[in-house]
Parts: C-alpha cells; sequence; structure tokens
C-alpha cells in the first residue's frame, strides 16, 4: 500500500512527457517482467513451505502409528512391561504439551504428567527385558526396531522445527518486487476511488499470500498449523 501511494503521490510531480503512451508501454513491458519472476519465486517458495508443512504432518502421523505398534507389542510381550508401556504413554503426552502448549494433554491423561522420560527411557527399558520364549524374543526385536524408528523419526521433526525453509534473501527480493510492482500500479493508475479501492484489495491479496507461506513455514505456530489428533489418538489407543 505504500507502494501504491508513493507511485500515485509521484504521478502528480512527473511531467506529461514521462507519462506519455510510449513511456507506460515500457513501463508495462518492465512490470510484466519483474510481475513474472515474482509469481515464479512466489511459486517456489509456497511449494518448499508446504512441503516442509507436509513432512512435519506425515512424521507424526508415522510416529503415532509407530508408537501403537510399540505399545501392542510390549503388552503381547507379557505383564512385565506395564512400567515401559507407563513410560510410553507419559513421553507421548510430554510430546503434545511441549509441541501444543495451549492444547495440554493434561485433560487427557492427569497421570502421564507426573514424570516426564524421554523415549531414549523406553528403548533402555526395552534392552533390559530378559525374554524367556522364543515369542518374546521376537517381540523384543520388534520393539527394539520400532522404538529406534520413532527416536530417529522424532528427532528429525525436532530438527525441521527449528529450521526454516525458506530463505531470508529470497523473501526480501520478493518483497521488494511486490513494492515495485505496486508502486508502478500507482503509477499508471487514475486517481479515482474504483482504482485506489481495487489496487488496495489486490495488495490484500499479495499480503495474504506472504502470510500463507510465513503460515506454512511454521507448522507448530500460527493459523495453520499441523494437528495435535495423530498423536492424541495413538495416546487413547496406549494401555489397552
Amino acid at each position: 500500500m505504500g507502494g501504491i501511494a508513493l507511485g500515485m503521490y509521484l504521478r502528480t510531480l512527473l511531467p506529461d512527457h514521462h507519462l506519455s503512451n510510449d513511456s507506460k508501454d515500457v513501463i508495462k513491458l518492465g512490470t510484466g517482467m519483474i510481475a513474472t519472476l515474482a509469481a515464479l519465486v512466489l511459486g517456489l517458495l509456497i511449494a518448499s513451505a508446504k512441503g516442509n508443512f507436509d513432512t512435519m504432518n506425515n512424521g507424526l502421523v508415522q510416529v503415532g502409528a509407530k508408537i501403537v505398534l510399540l505399545d501392542r507389542a510390549l503388552a503381547q510381550y507379557g505383564s512385565e512391561t506395564r512400567e515401559t508401556r507407563d513410560f510410553l504413554r507419559r513421553g507421548v503426552a510430554d510430546t503434545i504439551d511441549r509441541l501444543w502448549p495451549n492444547e495440554s494433554a493434561l485433560h487427557l491423561d492427569v497421570k502421564a504428567r507426573q514424570s516426564r522420560p524421554g523415549y531414549e527411557a523406553v528403548q533402555d527399558q526395552v534392552r533390559q527385558l530378559s525374554p524367556r520364549t522364543d515369542a518374546q524374543r521376537w517381540l523384543k526385536s520388534q520393539a527394539l526396531q520400532v522404538s529406534g524408528e520413532i527416536t530417529a523419526v522424532r528427532w528429525f521433526l525436532i530438527e525441521q522445527r527449528g529450521h526454516s525453509s525458506l530463505p531470508g534473501p529470497l523473501i526480501v527480493l520478493l518483497v521488494s518486487w511486490l513494492v515495485l510492482i505496486f508502486f508502478i500500479f500507482g503509477l499508471l493508475s487514475p486517481r479515482n476511488e474504483t482504482a485506489i479501492v481495487v489496487l488496495i484489495v489486490c495488495a490484500l491479496s499479495a499480503s495474504a499470500s506472504l502470510y500463507m507461506l510465513l503460515e506454512l513455514d511454521n507448522p507448530f505456530g500460527g493459523v495453520i498449523s499441523v494437528s495435535s489428533e495423530p498423536l492424541r489418538n495413538a495416546l487413547m489407543y496406549l494401555g489397552q
């Protein structure tokens, strides 16, 4: 909007020959080139941010499914894994509280937050199991494999959470291009209410695309965020 206002103000100061038909044609050609570049960069950034968002969401779905699978393997192993399964439930509740502090898992499981062991503690307890039958040995092996996969995905999500997929210089360049485009729009537009309203709507639309871009790049915060349902659903099945 600042670019629009500056363009309209500069229009009143420029001599008429600077805005002749030939000059306008050249300005429009340059604006079309910049608009094409801005559209390409914006599309690439949105695709990158959406890919990061989908990676986080799919990772949570995988973790939720593997947690339930681990709990079922421990349940089939025997009653001696009761404490390990309880640790697993506490770990899931703690993860929900950390990633979604406004959606605390407290109302789902009060006991789950009395202590906060990590998933590594679950792996340690599984390693300490002493299987007596071939079935228990197979279940222990499966539990170790699944718990290792859960830990790997968990650390991957932690690393991705603190990493932005949007290069800062590209964001600055894109915003500069958009400001320049709307400056030229204001420069070439007549000063009437209809033109001003249309330009403001266009500026808001461009700003909304940038807002959506930044929202997708922050999957655990803001209006557009990954859902906690995969982990909450897993928590509901644990211990059954």
